[in-house]
C-alpha cells in the first residue's frame, strides 16, 4: 500500500488540489473530483515548418486552441500545426521548467529530440 505525505492543500474559486508525495518521492497533484493533474511539455511543429514550445494541463484542449488561433500569437499565424512531442509531469513547475529548458536548445537538438535521440 502507498502511504502519501501532504506536500500543500489549495483552495480557491471552484477548485480544491492536493499535492502529495509518495514513499518513491513521485509529487502527485489531486484536482476537483480527485483526478491525477498531468501537466505537459509539448513541441508542435507549424505550417512553416517552424518549431514552437509550450506547456499545458490540457494537451487536446490546447493543441485545438493553437489551430483554432487562440492558442499563441506565434502560432495563429502559422496554422494548421501539428504535435510532434510532448512530456508529461506530476507538477505544473516541473513542466515549465522542461519548457524553458527545451527552448534554449537549438532547432537541430529540438529535431533530435523528437527523433527520439536528442536531450
Amino acid at each position: 500500500m502507498n502511504r502519501f505525505e501532504l506536500r500543500r492543500a489549495y483552495r480557491g474559486r471552484n477548485i480544491t488540489a492536493l499535492v502529495l508525495r509518495t514513499e518513491a518521492g513521485v509529487s502527485v497533484t489531486l484536482s476537483g473530483g480527485g483526478r491525477p493533474h498531468i501537466n505537459y511539455t509539448y513541441i508542435l511543429r507549424c505550417k512553416d515548418g517552424s518549431l514552437y514550445t509550450g506547456w499545458t494541463n490540457d494537451l487536446e484542449k490546447r493543441v485545438a486552441a493553437h489551430n483554432a488561433g487562440a492558442g499563441s500569437k506565434y502560432t495563429r499565424s502559422r496554422r494548421p500545426v501539428a504535435l510532434v512531442y510532448y512530456e508529461s509531469f506530476p507538477t505544473k513547475s516541473e513542466a515549465m521548467r522542461r519548457e524553458a529548458q527545451i527552448k534554449r536548445l537549438t532547432r537541430g537538438e529540438k529535431l533530435r529530440l523528437i527523433a527520439g535521440s536528442g536531450p
